[in-house]
């Protein structure tokens, strides 16, 4: 066999396993970045030692265990407390004085992963007196993700970077006052996850999100192909109420989307957009 026709071989498989993947289980990867979606299709055949893609598939049909591993995989989950520290000292300067402009104000994290920037946001508007005036919603496709979320539990080890981050990022106080220690873990105060509801929502299936003041998105949109941004940064346009601002990561943006005009930028390298006032 030729190497081009191998290659198109393997694509075919994946595309194939991807669309057994939506039959079976109703979650749709056809249209996240092929080369990302790869590598971790191909982490976790050769940690399972299947010999191809054809065997994959075979077994996640039959197999919702392996699913589920193979769901965590597909899942975009790299985060971490005031992750960027830059960036939330921005929003404590851009953003939260625009939320406090209204008596009741409404947050969206979409693909809040295991929700450390959830909780990061927590302490920035409870620092800014905000904490009880803002609803914020987190939303995750992967229910397992969104389980962790919720319980807030991340590993001590990582406790000197998140410090070290939320004091670049304009802290205000000791970040030991936003945890317990529990051995080998740190568990978010309780006071943290109220006013947060933490919910499944699929960016690439699902529709418009209430009407919100702010969304956070990071570091999501860069797993999804042209056609998927421009989708989602369309139901993130029609989700946000006028002058609403949208957060995106580091190496995202907006400049040649669909909503491109829509937007005004505020913030260029933190990656902060605003909803025009039509």
């Amino acid at each position: 066999m030729c190497e081009i026709e191998q290659v198109e071989n393997e694509r075919i498989e994946v595309q194939l396993l991807l669309e057994a993947i939506f039959l079976k289980y109703g979650y749709d990867f056809r249209k996240y970045a092929s080369a990302h979606t790869k590598r971790r299709l191909e982490h976790r055949r050769t940690l399972e030692g299947l010999p191809n893609m054809s065997a994959m598939q075979h077994l996640l049909l039959n197999d919702e265990m392996f699913f589920n591993r193979l769901l965590l995989d597909l899942s975009i989950n790299v985060t971490e407390m005031f992750r960027d520290p830059w960036f939330y000292k921005s929003v404590r300067e851009l953003v939260v004085p625009y939320l406090q402009t209204y008596p009741f104000a409404k947050v969206w994290h979409a693909g809040c992963s295991a929700g450390q920037e959830v909780y990061s946001m927590g302490i920035v508007l409870h620092e800014e007196g905000m904490k009880e005036r803002v609803q914020m919603y987190a939303t995750d496709f992967n229910e397992l993700i969104l389980a962790k979320a919720k319980d807030g539990i991340y590993p001590m080890n990582l406790v000197r970077e998140y410090t070290a981050n939320y004091q670049q990022a304009g802290g205000k106080r000791s970040f030991s006052d936003y945890y317990t220690a529990d051995y080998d873990n740190v568990v978010i105060r309780r006071f943290l996850k109220e006013h947060v509801l933490f919910s499944s929502h699929n960016l690439v299936t699902d529709g418009v999100f209430g009407e919100m003041n702010a969304i956070f998105c990071r570091n999501v949109l860069i797993y999804f192909n042209r056609d998927l941004q421009n989708r989602v940064l369309n139901l993130f346009y029609e989700s946000l109420c006028p002058g609403g601002f949208l957060c995106l990561g580091s190496k995202e943006n907006i400049k040649f989307s669909d909503v491109a005009h829509k937007f005004e930028v505020v913030a260029e390298r933190e990656k902060i957009y605003r909803k025009k006032r039509m």
